[in-house]
């Protein structure tokens, strides 16, 4: 079957290359409908910001990054804008040795090379079977070797929890202690905290971070200042932002997107440390995001 020129998730399993891309670039802001393909899937993002919801969690895919989906995996998206994307499709069975969970990983130039040459082209000939099959043993390569990004929003299936993430999402300005959310859902902090360690695997700290991580990464790539952005998120002072961000992902604000474009991927901070956490107020309401990506549940 031909590639499909536009997204059809019908259409996609019936593409019998081991592996294909296609770029689609387009203004839009909405949510695509869950779905899911035998094939796994590559969302390089070349520019603006994705944000997908896939395995329990909420991913914020930044320039120059890409979400790895395996196959079978239900998945929608937000956009909000201007966004071009590389889809790259795997064929399930050469999957094998890659990673069967959802992740983020940087593109360096070989693999988005790999991704561009992978996509038929009306006005090229028919790559040879051998070349495309020597092509895809490479890229194979590249994913299996391909180290994954900090960018991950897990999402807790606790009614209680669900309540409370689900606001923050909606307003991510709110800076509620984690004692002032008890109150509000009904549950003591020491059951809070134990909840989000054993269905998040982080702190209400460090989740709370991730989000505005999230929202950081997409409101920088609209242009936003960096000060607003702060300030939005509820912090003290621009400095504190500043301090949080470097601490998540190893850089400055103003220097992350061009940072991805010359340093190694693994210039990232451990994010799985939690140095100098706190849940005091540092209050501020702030203004909710209208890039986030899930709208807030009736309560």
């Amino acid at each position: 079957m031909d590639i499909p020129g536009t997204f059809d998730p019908s259409a996609i399993d019936e593409v019998s290359r081991p592996a294909f891309s296609f770029i689609t670039e387009a203004n839009f802001v909405g949510e695509s409908e869950p779905h899911r393909h035998r094939k796994a899937q590559l969302l390089y993002v070349m520019g603006g910001v994705l944000t997908m919801r896939a395995a329990g969690g909420v991913w914020t895919v930044p320039p120059n990054c890409a979400l790895w989906i395996p196959g079978g995996v239900p998945h929608s998206g937000r956009m909000a804008g201007h966004i071009k994307i590389g889809n790259l499709y795997v064929d399930a069975k050469l999957t094998g040795g890659l990673k069967d969970e959802c992740g983020i990983l940087f593109v360096q130039p070989f693999l988005r090379e790999l991704i561009f040459r992978l996509e038929p082209r009306p006005d090229s000939p028919e790559m040879e079977p051998e070349r495309l099959h020597r092509l895809v043993g490479v890229l194979l390569d590249e994913l299996r070797a391909a180290p994954l990004e900090p960018i991950h929003l897990p999402m807790p299936a606790d009614r209680r929890l669900q309540r409370l993430t689900e606001a923050m999402v909606a307003e991510p300005g709110l800076r509620f202690t984690i004692d002032e959310w008890g109150a509000r859902v009904g549950a003591s902090n020491r059951t809070l905290s134990r909840l989000f360690q054993r269905e998040t695997g982080m702190s209400f700290v460090r989740w709370r971070q991730q989000l505005h991580i999230g929202v950081a990464l997409q409101r920088l790539a609209a242009g936003q200042l960096v000060t607003v952005i702060a300030g939005d998120l509820g912090y003290e002072s621009v400095s504190a932002f500043i301090a949080m961000f470097r601490r998540m992902l190893g850089t400055t604000p103003t220097r992350y997107f061009s940072d991805q474009m010359s340093a190694s991927p693994h210039r990232l901070a451990d994010w799985r440390a939690e140095p100098g956490e706190h849940s005091g107020p540092d209050r501020g309401t702030g203004s909710p995001s209208n890039l986030v990506p899930f709208r807030r549940e009736p309560n």
